[in-house]
């Protein structure tokens, strides 16, 4: 019960506030047009019911004017001829032939004292009733009249000498009045329609212009995260260009910093080199049980030394931005490498790929992938290696590199264990045991994955998720 009081409107109508609020999340762009177009909408209806207002009030002001030229006629005849029987004015004299046609909407009466003096032919024996006037000498007012007509009355209350006071009434139909208004109302309609749309349509331009330098500035950043470009371009408007300066100087610092990461990894690596090559000489030079061991553990320190250091490298290229390289060339390349490293076995590497696909990261990390997968494939398959790169189904910002072999393969614990860091699974093949640790690695540096699996050849499947980014 409380779930459909949380999701319905208010009331169990439309709700114009909840509606804005949900347009927040909507794009610049349809924000601006909305309101600009809602804002031009209502201004619209406000202006045409105006107008509308203004034409019918227009409209009843002639009514009254001509019900005023009427009277005017019919008290001077009174006044001139009488209003006697033997003195009855000449009705011809009042200038509008609908006054003699019958039910025509338009009539006119004289009474005194509620008996009917004079009135209209067009009354045709029916009856003009009056409201009283309670005491006002002139009212106008709406009235109901014959055949049930809406009429605009007119009423006066006169003397003449010393005779008893007489109402006069002239009253006019409000059909043509109201049917010149719909009219009125419908152009309107259609005219402020038009109007509105050509100023929706004129918003809509307005704001795709006005806005096409964000447009402009998006796309220059996307050149420059896919390393078409090495900066954004600043030539936009004075209140674009600021943030494009400081777009630019944000990647030039975060250039820097990776850069600085680089040199001191450098200088580490190089005063780590040197140590352990002379622990490494002076431990080989004897045969005694001692050097075996410490020649054994400064082999090990140098590959754990090696490997973080890559993996520092890695990460800090990671957060280098416009950092991309083409992922099928490189696939060619380490295939056609692998199949002279293993010339003698000759297997057979069958390579299937999406040639528009950009791997977003630096080149050197995917061919570090290729190439421990590829080793591996090939010198553990009996005949066929499969490589597959695509595009990832389930999502359009990763590709998916694949690697199968026709191998023994590796079983559930197996491979598990070959994912672990320095792990040998046949201490016969030379090796040092980081290959598909640093794989591991390098994946979730970039955001991706990395799993082992049975492959439809028998052996080994390597799939690895690494971002993408579409050429």
């Amino acid at each position: 019960m409380s779930d459909n009081k949380s999701t319905s409107p208010v009331g169990g109508s439309w709700n114009p506030i909840r509606f804005v609020k949900k347009q927040q999340h909507a794009s610049l762009a349809w924000r601006l047009i909305f309101v600009a177009g809602l804002w031009a909408l209502v201004s619209l209806v406000v202006a045409g019911a105006i107008l509308v207002a203004l034409f019918r009030e227009a409209g009843e002001k002639a009514l009254d004017e001509r019900l005023d030229v009427h009277m005017t006629a019919i008290v001077s005849l009174l006044a001139n001829e009488g209003d006697g029987e033997e003195n009855k004015p000449n009705l011809q004299r009042i200038g509008d032939p609908r006054f003699s046609m019958p039910l025509s909407g338009w009539y006119w009466t004289v009474q005194r004292n509620g008996n009917v003096l004079f009135e209209s032919e067009s009354l045709f024996g029916d009856k003009l009733h009056l409201p009283p006037l309670n005491g006002v000498l002139v009212n106008r007012r709406n009235i109901t009249g014959p055949a049930g007509r809406n009429l605009r009355l007119l009423e006066k209350r006169i003397q003449f000498g010393g005779q008893q006071p007489v109402t006069i009434a002239v009253a006019g139909s409000t059909r043509e009045l109201g049917e010149s208004t719909v009219s009125f109302a419908w152009q309107a309609a259609i005219t402020l329609g038009i109007l509105g749309l050509g100023l929706v349509a004129a918003i809509f331009l307005q704001v795709r212009f006005g806005l096409r330098p964000l447009t402009e500035l998006q796309e220059s950043l996307g050149r420059v995260r896919q390393g078409k470009e090495e900066e954004v371009q600043e030539a936009l408007p004075k209140e674009l260009k600021p943030l494009a300066v400081e777009l630019n100087a944000l990647i030039h610092s975060n250039r820097e910093v990776v850069e600085h990461s680089r040199t001191q990894v450098g200088n580490l690596a190089h005063a780590l080199k040197t140590p352990l090559s002379v622990i490494t000489n002076e431990a080989r030079s004897s045969d005694e049980p001692l050097a075996l061991k410490v020649s054994e553990q400064a082999d090990i320190m140098r590959g754990q030394v090696q490997h973080y250091l890559e993996k520092a490298r890695m990460s800090a290229q990671r957060r280098v931005i416009g950092v991309s390289c083409e992922a099928a060339p490189v696939v060619s390349r380490m295939a056609r490498a692998m199949e002279k490293i293993y010339r003698e076995k000759a297997p057979e590497i069958t390579v299937e790929m999406d040639d528009a696909l950009l791997f977003r990261g630096e080149q050197q990390d995917l061919e570090e992938i290729l190439g421990n997968l590829l080793d591996n494939a090939c010198k553990w398959c009996d005949k066929k290696v499969s490589v597959t790169l695509k595009n990832n189904s389930s999502s359009a910002s990763l590709i998916s590199l694949i690697i199968e072999d026709d191998g023994p393969g590796l079983g559930d614990e197996e491979k598990k264990r070959a994912l672990r860091r320095g792990q040998r699974l046949d201490e016969t093949v030379p090796g040092t045991g980081l290959g598909l640790s640093i794989i591991v690695d390098i994946a979730g540096i970039y955001g991706g994955s990395f799993e082992l699996g049975d492959s439809e050849l028998g052996g080994l499947k390597a799939t690895v998720l690494l971002p993408s980014l579409a050429i």
